[in-house]
């Protein structure tokens, strides 16, 4: 019997390719430089090597059954009930296959969210066929959790057999004490109204997941990782312990509990957190006397990584999650739409990503193989790797007495904040890039349309009787937002906004790469470059630099036309009145010279873009 090689000798001509072969192509490349730049490195100190070899002996990890779509969720937020029950039924007629039910007050509201009336879900819920087939996700806060009890009332009313519907309903006190940084109750004064509220669900007929263990919070506060999966699995044990405390045999409870997890544009980082979750989970499963079960787990595109500039560029992002974490088995997906972070997205943004999740299920077939990762070195290093230290951070937490102990001790707040300390370092130095925002702006954007609506006036969320860190969500891109706002307030309010001149010195050859960097610099921060020619004169650059009605100067070319021409070139823009006056390069031996000739500082890549924008804003605005 011949294999299908066999028929295709070609590749047999060349002589095997090995790793040697290529280090040597890749020493030559790098001249000199050590080997290790090209290792990268994530938020949990985990190495990421240029080249992994195909991972032998290792099998799909279980997720999705074979060849199944996950769940299209579309997001409902609308404050008015009945405008979010049109939109339910567009987004059910268009391609969504379930609805994520956003009530005022939960994690993921931001800003909006639904009225958790009865009469309110009567109205959301209105011709909507909970027996059909349909996945309903309910999100819910400390304000909103009778939403649950609204829903399960609605249901049994209206005569719907509750076994036939597909309803997660996210009970998850945990989540909302970490995210409000408070709780009115202990965590055994918790306990009993979780159970109590899942065993009176579970004897109405509904078949649950009910209680979530969601790893959102801890992604949305800029946490890593394997912070966000060892919360998951603090809290998934948590409720676990107490459904089982309850009374309810543990293999009905292994049922009970599921997982939410963010999926952001780090496609194989992404992959990796979602397939190492599954065996985390089986792990426990197993300590716990069970046979594993996959896990059901919910994926949300991330809110960190939205922008409110360039907003479109959240679709390709958007994308991005929704195929890694579709490819890594998600049993069910919600897109935030790409103008969230803007406010209420327009029937527009909702179309969009309903859509994204369509394209890829019906176009690209992304469900038709289960786990194709299986096997890939890189990405079968980062799941074991992932898994590990999450482990470890578990053990942690389980040492400390528990996810609630945890939060109360600051376990995972702590190192939440070490984890976003050095992403916000990396974000103000343009390591990692938020295209639109920190890097490629837009400073002619049109405006993005969006819905108006009065957002849900809750109530204040108990007594604070038990304290400890909150972990509220954030997004990476606000401290350059913050600066284009203050840009965006110059234009209304002078018709112009602040003006950096690119004082290019001698040729194109020698200007243009340093130019087009400082211009992507200075406009992320909102302050327009204005571009010039190349200048050899001291009196031509200072003519027309005052021409071009800017209050600050950036000298861009070469080290060599530095060396010959920036002093000159410094001392006429401070004399043609240059409030500010950057070069566009690393310090050299020359700096001091430079200084005294009126350079104010040096912009390059690597530098702190945001500490200079936000100084140069300052020196600005002082008299």
């Amino acid at each position: 019997m011949t294999s299908a090689t066999d028929d295709l000798p070609l590749a047999a001509d060349f002589p095997k390719a090995t790793v040697e072969d290529w280090r040597k192509l890749v020493d030559g490349v790098l001249k000199g430089a050590p080997f290790e730049k090209l290792v990268g490195k994530t938020y949990d100190g985990l190495k990421i090597e240029p080249l992994y070899p195909r991972a032998k002996g290792v099998a799909p990890v279980v997720g999705r059954p074979a060849a199944a779509p996950w769940q299209i969720m579309q997001r409902i937020d609308h404050p008015d009930a009945s405008a979010a029950n049109e939109q339910a039924l567009t987004d059910l007629e268009n391609g969504a296959t379930g609805l994520a039910l956003v009530f005022a007050g939960g994690n993921a509201a931001h800003g909006f969210g639904l009225e958790p009336t009865a009469d309110a879900v009567a109205k959301i819920l209105k011709d909507i066929h909970l027996d059909a087939g349909i996945g309903l996700e309910l999100e819910i806060g400390p304000q909103s959790r009778m939403a649950a009890i609204h829903v399960a009332e609605y249901v049994k009313s209206n005569g719907i057999d509750p076994a036939a519907c597909d309803i997660r309903f996210g009970l998850d006190p945990l989540a909302a004490a970490a995210v409000w940084g408070h709780s009115p109750y202990t965590w055994d004064e918790i306990v009993p109204a979780v159970t109590g509220g899942i065993k009176g669900l579970a004897a109405l007929g509904f078949k649950g997941p009910f209680a979530s263990a969601d790893g959102r919070v801890i992604h949305d506060a800029g946490g890593s990782e394997a912070q966000e999966l060892a919360f998951v699995l603090a809290c998934g044990i948590a409720y676990l312990r107490a459904i089982e405390g309850a009374g309810v045999p543990l293999e009905q409870a292994q049922g009970m509990v599921y997982a939410r997890l963010a999926a952001d544009a780090d496609q194989f980082l992404t992959m990796a957190k979602f397939r190492a979750l599954r065996l985390l989970w089986a792990r426990i499963e197993t300590a716990c006397g069970l046979a594993p079960k996959p896990l059901f787990i919910v994926a949300d595109t991330a809110w960190r990584m939205l922008t409110q500039r360039d907003p479109y560029v959240n679709m390709l992002r958007a994308t991005m999650a929704t195929f890694a974490a579709g490819l890594a088995g998600a049993n069910a997906i919600t897109v935030l739409p790409h103008t969230l972070a803007l406010g209420l997205p327009d029937p527009f943004a909702r179309r969009v990503a309903r859509n994204t999740q369509a394209v890829l299920l019906e176009e690209s077939n992304l469900a038709k193989v289960s786990d194709p990762a299986a096997g890939a070195g890189g990405i079968e290093t980062l799941t074991g790797q992932l898994c590990d230290a999450a482990w470890a951070l578990f053990q942690e937490s389980e040492k400390a007495g528990g996810a609630f102990a945890a939060l109360q001790q600051g376990l995972f707040q702590s190192k939440v904040a070490a984890a976003r300390k050095a992403r916000d370092a990396n974000i103000a130095k343009r390591r990692d890039v938020l295209t639109g925002a920190s890097e490629f702006p837009n400073l002619h954007e049109n405006e993005t349309a969006v819905l108006k609506a009065t957002p849900i006036a809750l109530p204040p969320y108990g007594e604070q009787k038990y304290k400890f860190d909150a972990l509220p969500p954030i997004r990476l891109a606000e401290p350059f937002e913050a600066l284009r706002d203050k840009s965006d307030a110059a234009l209304k309010a002078r018709g112009a906004r602040p003006k950096v001149f690119l004082a290019n010195l001698g040729t194109p050859a020698d200007f243009t790469a340093r130019a087009t960097f400082a211009k992507s610099l200075f406009e992320t921060g909102g302050i327009q470059a204005v571009d010039s020619e190349g200048f050899a004169d001291p009196a031509q650059l200072a003519a027309a630099f005052k021409a071009s009605g800017a209050g600050l100067a950036c000298l861009c070319s070469s080290d060599k036309v530095y060396a010959e021409h920036a002093e000159a070139a410094a001392k006429a823009l401070q004399t043609a009145g240059a409030r500010l006056i950057y070069l566009a390069g690393r310090p050299t031996d020359a700096e001091a010279a430079l200084r005294a000739a009126g350079v104010t500082g040096f912009v390059f890549a690597g530098g702190d873009a945001l500490a200079t924008l936000q100084d140069t804003y300052r020196r600005m605005e002082q008299p």
